[in-house]
């Protein structure tokens, strides 16, 4: 289904948004609102270059992540607080963050391409430890060279996200799966859904890169839920 609407804030935002990676471009993500139906994700060559808004795909759900073990622990989450730092030891990941909004275009803005070590959040949605699916992306290289996701595609399941908060917690994510998703038929159903336990879902670019098109052909996503939190 094609995405109606950008999500919209509240008291208790719906836990949906998308998000990418190119490179050597600005990226930028369309979303809808779940609660219509499928969110979309898109990338976009940068705007500079190539001012035409991305081509809109329809979603195919061909895929299924491999269950969160945190059903186990359906208790364990933490109040609404945004992320300060992410750290993902075995990758070498050590960032901070930048909230993440939806434009005028009705697309989420991506971290700014000309700092390769920031990753984004999308502010509207769950924040990391918060139950739902909290969602984080950031550029796998731009055109100065490898960013902060280059190696997200080595994560392994069991691999920990730290993520440090506002309130001087840090929430331990323990990975559970990473898929590789073709963006033409991308499962937005299943990546932006919302959950009654403490998710989040790590979004950056991966497959063959498309020079003609300026774009990578897929998703990589990680799925992790909260597995561990502690105060600074």
């Amino acid at each position: 289904m094609t995405a109606q609407q950008s999500p919209q804030p509240n008291s208790n935002p719906s836990r949906t948004t998308p998000a990418s990676r190119p490179v050597g471009r600005g990226l930028l993500w369309s979303a809808g609102a779940f609660l219509l139906g499928s969110l979309l994700v898109y990338n976009s060559v940068d705007t500079s270059a190539d001012p035409k808004p991305p081509s809109h795909h329809t979603v195919a759900s061909s895929a299924t992540p491999r269950p969160s073990a945190a059903a186990a622990v359906p208790d364990l989450a933490l109040p609404r607080s945004a992320p300060k730092r992410v750290s993902i030891p075995t990758i070498a990941v050590d960032a901070p963050f930048t909230p993440l909004t939806i434009g005028p275009t009705g697309q989420l803005d991506a971290p700014p391409a000309g700092d390769k070590n920031l990753v984004g959040w999308y502010k509207d949605g769950a924040t990391p430890g918060e139950r739902g699916s909290a969602i984080i992306a950031g550029h796998v290289d731009t055109k100065t060279g490898p960013a902060v996701f280059l190696q997200l595609e080595a994560l392994k399941p069991g691999a920990l996200i730290n993520i440090t908060r506002e309130d001087g917690m840090v929430a331990s994510f323990k990975v559970d799966s990473i898929e590789t998703y073709s963006k033409a038929k991308f499962p937005s159903d299943q990546v932006y859904a919302d959950a009654p336990t403490a998710q989040l879902r790590v979004i950056t670019c991966g497959g063959a890169y498309d020079r003609k098109v300026k774009d990578y052909v897929d998703n990589i996503v990680v799925f992790a839920h909260l597995a561990s939190y502690r105060h600074v």
